[in-house]
C-alpha cells in the first residue's frame, strides 16, 4: 500500500528464500528498528506460537532469526518489526473473529518478509518463503497453504469477500491508516523514504493513486469491529495525505 511498483524495475533482490540465512550480516541490518525488550517479547511470542504447532524451540529459533534479519534490512523504514508488532496488537483484538488464529499469526510474520519496493511480486515471494521455511518444521500442508493464500491477499486487491482469517490479517495490515495524526505522518514519511529512488512528481502522483484507491472503496476494513472504530479516522488520514500530495509546497 505504498506506491505503484514498475513491473520491469528490479535492479536488486532482497532476502530471497535461497539467501535469507545470510541476512544476519551485521552491516546489512538496521539496529534501530525496534527496542531490544520488544524484540525479546516477539521472540517469546514466536516460540510460543510454534510450540502450539508442536515445533520445538530449537527448531523455531533459526527461522525467527531469519525473519528478524529480513525485517531489519537497511532499505526498510516502515516495513519493519515495528509494523509487525503493531499488527500483532490489532490481530490480538480481533482474534475471536479468526477461525485459525495461529495461521493468522504465521501470515503476519511472513507477509512482508520479502520486501523490494521496486518489485511487483513481493507477496508471492513472501508466500513461497513461508512455505520453504515452515514445511521442514512439520506443519500441516493445509495450514501452510492457508498461510500462503493469506500472504498473497496482502497485495490488497479489491476482492470483495475473503475468509474470516484473511479479513483479520488484512485489517491488521491496514490498521496504520487509522493511526493518530503523528503516527500516521511518520508512516507516510517512512513510505516516502522507502521510495527515495522515485522522483518527487512521480511519487506524488503514484502515492495519490494508491491512497485514492483505498478511499474510493465502499469500506476499507472488512471486520465489523475495525469498520466501526477505524474507518472514519482512516478516511480522514487518507484525505489529509492526498491533499498534501496535491499541494506542491506541502509534504505529507
Amino acid at each position: 500500500m505504498g506506491f505503484p511498483r514498475p513491473a520491469d524495475a528490479r535492479p536488486f533482490a532482497i532476502a530471497e528464500a535461497s539467501t535469507l540465512s545470510f541476512g544476519c550480516i551485521p552491516d546489512l541490518l538496521n539496529p534501530t528498528v525496534i527496542p531490544p525488550e520488544r524484540l525479546a517479547s516477539m521472540q517469546a511470542g514466536w516460540v510460543q506460537l510454534l510450540a502450539r504447532l508442536s515445533v520445538a524451540p530449537a527448531d523455531a529459533y533459526p527461522v525467527f532469526d531469519r525473519l528478524v534479519a529480513a525485517y531489519s534490512e537497511l532499505h526498510r523504514s516502515y516495513h519493519t518489526l515495528e509494523h509487525l508488532s503493531e499488527m500483532f496488537k490489532v490481530a490480538g483484538k480481533l482474534s475471536d473473529l479468526a477461525d485459525d488464529d495461529a495461521a493468522v499469526q504465521l501470515a503476519i510474520w511472513f507477509h512482508d518478509a520479502i520486501y523490494d519496493p521496486r518489485a511487483t511480486d513481493n507477496e508471492e515471494r513472501s508466500a513461497a518463503l513461508a512455505m520453504s521455511q515452515l514445511l521442514p518444521l512439520g506443519l500441516p500442508p493445509e495450514t501452510l497453504q492457508h498461510v500462503a493464500a493469506m500472504i498473497r491477499a496482502t497485495a490488497h486487491t479489491s476482492t470483495p469477500k475473503v475468509d474470516a482469517d484473511t479479513a483479520v490479517l488484512l485489517d491488521a495490515d491496514l490498521a496504520i491508516l487509522s493511526a493518530e495524526v503523528r503516527r500516521y505522518a511518520r508512516y507516510a514519511a517512512d513510505i516516502r523514504r522507502e521510495y527515495a529512488w522515485v522522483d518527487e512528481a512521480n511519487y506524488r502522483s503514484g502515492r495519490t493513486e494508491v491512497l485514492e484507491g483505498f478511499l474510493n472503496r465502499p469500506r476499507i476494513y472488512r471486520t465489523e469491529w475495525m469498520h466501526a472504530v477505524a474507518e472514519e479516522p482512516a478516511r480522514r488520514n487518507l484525505q489529509t495525505e492526498i491533499t498534501a500530495l496535491k499541494t506542491p509546497d506541502e509534504r505529507p
